[in-house]
């Protein structure tokens, strides 16, 4: 888990040619986590090996999200408008995308994480993680996201 991790943070890099941006991209996974692991908890759940296979899923999910709205941001900047300006417009115009690649992903696991059939006690722990997580990392990324990114761009160019 901690080399993947090291394999996202090095790709965002890559991708939004940046450290920071990618570190604020990154701040979505912690948060996301956490939400998986309270899923887990409120649902009386063991962390297992599907539960694990979930929080990857999820991971790719929270970082797809943060691209989408820093990609959108950067644009707005390259653009004319400053950091605040175009995290509060990116967020407004980006909410639909990104509510939308939570939705279906959350909605897609909820007869997973209700199912009692055979096989239930592998995925239910995974569907469980994805669809906590993705509450906690979308909020995230349409509320304090744009906060952070205008706070920590103020100053630097796009």
């Amino acid at each position: 888990m901690p080399l993947a991790l090291v394999l996202i943070f090095a790709l965002l890099v890559v991708a939004l040619n940046s450290v920071w941006l990618a570190g604020l991209v990154f701040v979505n996974l912690p948060v996301a986590a956490t939400g998986g692991i309270l899923a887990l908890a409120l649902r009386g759940l063991p962390f297992s090996v599907s539960a694990g296979i979930g929080f990857i899923a999820l991971f790719g999910v929270a970082v797809l999200n943060g691209v989408v709205l820093i990609t959108a941001i950067n644009s707005l900047r390259v653009a004319g408008r400053d950091a605040a300006r175009a995290a509060y417009d990116a967020a407004e115009e980006r909410f639909r995308p990104v509510m939308a690649t939570a939705l279906v992903a959350s909605l897609g696991f909820i007869p997973m994480a209700v199912s009692t059939s055979a096989g239930a006690e592998v995925e239910r722990p995974l569907a469980t993680v994805v669809i906590g997580g993705l509450i906690s990392s979308t909020l995230l990324t349409l509320l304090v996201l744009p906060s952070l990114y205008a706070r920590i761009m103020k100053n630097r160019i796009a």
